[in-house]
């Protein structure tokens, strides 16, 4: 494995048994079950004091801006798993490209469908290195790709999607034995095609937890990274059997409860581990449907500080641009109205807020009922402007959706240019 670029007292500090660790994780994970509601007592008092007091620095949070690319299953759907050599090739290509960016962090997908893109004792190999779900590629991925980053002075942050085993019929072709679908059925729900972990099962949210404490034992990974997919429905027969046995009144708080259970269990998990690690949430950029649809109460994480913190930062997918107009008329997702939105929320001194910015969106439109919903992604420098924007309203951060709608096959003709004006920017 790649050695973690750490101080020799962090070092020192992880040289400990699989067992221990996992044990650490248990009692991180019992440690968590108040968090909500104590968070919930506090609300009133964190919502008036905006943020908290001369907060001691996060550790682990960059110095500077945090720059960042998505790097999804997608991504490495294009890259050649064939040999090491050539997956080291592919992948020091990707890196290159990231730092010419002038990016510093990657989010890389190493875990899309309860499998992995890394030896794991507890998830199969991703179907993506081989074509078979379950089939060793004969080397590890995300060894070699945490090398060749870090030889860039790239950071990695393992992107997981903490309950998603299956999107459609199709993706992925096939599950491997021990998938969880196959292992644990009794954890399972459905959306569509879709196939899921129910965020209500308690043992399923305990093996996601398990899963993040054996990345961080075993990988020099410099965070862990989640984003939006939490509940799959609002359908209330997915979780009717243990919601009925809660003994609780309201589905949508108790809904709520379990993903910030989870949540405060993966948050303490990875501080067990190394402090200066990070844990981050992407959630979608539309709050009311993080609340109401996902049952993520992302605006309490946001504010939650000091000892009942549960993210270092959030990072809302605004992929909208300027403009931006729904059929109804609204512009409350426009890109000029959205991030104030946000940035307007209470937030802990010790949290960041950064923005996802749709690069996919170039040469095709963020879908708006106004008039340049097309040409405004057109200029070449629609990206640019939205970063030049969020350094004005001191935003800490931005991350691009995805890699691949700025290099190679996938990428439109005017990425190139997307491109050019954000290196000029980050000189």
């Amino acid at each position: 494995m790649t050695q973690r670029r750490r101080t020799s007292k962090a070092k020192a500090k992880r040289r400990f048994g699989r067992r221990a660790f996992l044990a650490g994780a248990g009692a991180a994970a019992c440690a968590a079950a108040g968090w909500y509601l104590r968070q919930k007592s506090d609300a009133d008092h964190t919502a008036v004091s905006g943020q908290d007091a001369s907060p001691a620095p996060n550790p682990a949070l960059p110095a500077g801006e945090w720059r960042a690319v998505w790097v999804s299953y997608l991504d490495w759907a294009l890259l050649d798993f064939s040999t090491e050599d050539t997956f080291r090739a592919g992948a020091a290509q990707l890196l290159d490209n990231c730092a010419g960016l002038g990016l510093n962090t990657v989010l890389a997908q190493v875990r899309p469908f309860g499998d992995a893109l890394y030896r794991s004792s507890l998830f199969p190999w991703s179907h993506l290195c081989t074509g078979v779900q379950g089939k060793d590629p004969g080397f590890d991925p995300l060894d070699v790709f945490l090398t060749e980053a870090h030889r860039r002075g790239i950071g990695v942050e393992a992107w997981v999607n903490p309950y998603r085993l299956r999107s459609s019929a199709a993706m992925p072709p096939n599950l491997a034995e021990n998938n969880l679908a196959n292992t644990h059925p009794d954890w399972l729900c459905t959306a569509g095609e879709g196939l899921y972990l129910n965020p209500a099962v308690p043992a399923a949210a305990d093996y996601v937890v398990q899963g993040v404490a054996e990345l961080l034992q075993n990988y020099p990974v410099d965070g862990i990274h989640f984003d939006d997919y939490f509940y799959p429905t609002t359908d209330a027969a997915v979780d009717a059997v243990q919601f009925a046995a809660s003994g609780a009144a309201d589905l949508a708080a108790w809904r709520r409860q379990n993903v910030t259970a989870l949540v405060a269990k993966v948050y303490r998990t990875v501080k067990a581990a190394d402090p200066t690690l990070r844990f981050g949430i992407s959630p979608q950029g539309n709050p009311d449907n993080d609340l109401d649809q996902q049952y993520s109460d992302v605006t309490a994480w946001l504010a939650a500080g000091g000892e009942e913190k549960v993210i270092d930062y959030l990072c809302p997918q605004v992929y909208w641009g300027y403009g931006f107009t729904l059929h109804s008329g609204s512009t409350r997702f426009a890109f000029e109205n959205i991030v104030p939105a946000w940035l307007s929320y209470p937030r802990a001194g010790d949290v960041a807020l950064y923005f996802g910015l749709g690069a996919y969106r170039v040469g095709t439109g963020d879908g708006g009922a106004n008039p340049d919903s097309v040409s405004g992604w057109s200029t070449g420098s629609a990206l640019a402007a939205q970063v030049k924007d969020l350094r004005q309203q001191a935003a800490g951060g931005w991350a691009l959706y995805r890699y691949g709608s700025l290099f190679g096959a996938e990428a439109p003709a005017l990425a190139e240019a997307e491109c050019a004006a954000l290196r000029a920017l980050n000189k």
